[in-house]
């Protein structure tokens, strides 16, 4: 048996290396167009990686405002409407756009500071206990959105020299 030991010792950094951790939930491409009118909320976009689990988003805080809500538009026999979400699944594997016209951010008095700044942090309230801190960039009214963050490259396809 102690013949063996020297063995083992040697093959648990291999065997424990194939037990990797697993992928976790993420959020980026994280903006808010500010409002023309301070009296009005601003909005708040990004997008959610789901990892290995599902979870769901309960809530998104944040020091630079003093409320900030998740939101949903949707066509209501042909008339635009919007509703609070109070969370929404973030399933495996997949990714959930919080974007124009579809689920969003309502932000309610975003500070001086933030917007001088040129950006927030907020903090994004996930089911499974993780509490994910991501800057989102301040667009001023007017501005033309950010462009998406380009997708990762395949391991499939050849990479340029």
């Amino acid at each position: 048996m102690r013949a063996l030991l020297p063995y083992i010792a040697l093959a648990t950094p291999f065997a424990l290396a194939a037990c990797g951790d697993p992928a976790p939930t993420y959020i980026d491409q994280a903006w808010v167009r500010l409002s023309p009118n301070k009296e009005t909320p601003s909005a708040g976009y990004f997008v959610a990686h789901g990892g290995d689990a599902a979870t769901q988003l309960r809530g998104v805080l944040t020091d630079y405002a003093l409320k900030v809500e998740m939101h949903e538009s949707m066509d209501h026999d042909g008339m635009m409407m919007m509703q609070k979400l109070d969370s929404v699944d973030i399933p495996a594997k997949t990714k959930v756009a919080f974007a124009p016209g579809g689920k969003h951010l309502m932000i309610w008095g975003v500070n001086d500071t933030a917007i001088s700044r040129g950006k927030m942090t907020f903090t994004f309230l996930l089911a499974n206990g993780d509490r994910l801190l991501v800057d989102a960039v301040i667009q001023k009214p007017g501005a033309a959105a950010p462009a998406p963050a380009p997708a990762p490259a395949s391991k499939d396809e050849p990479k340029a020299h």
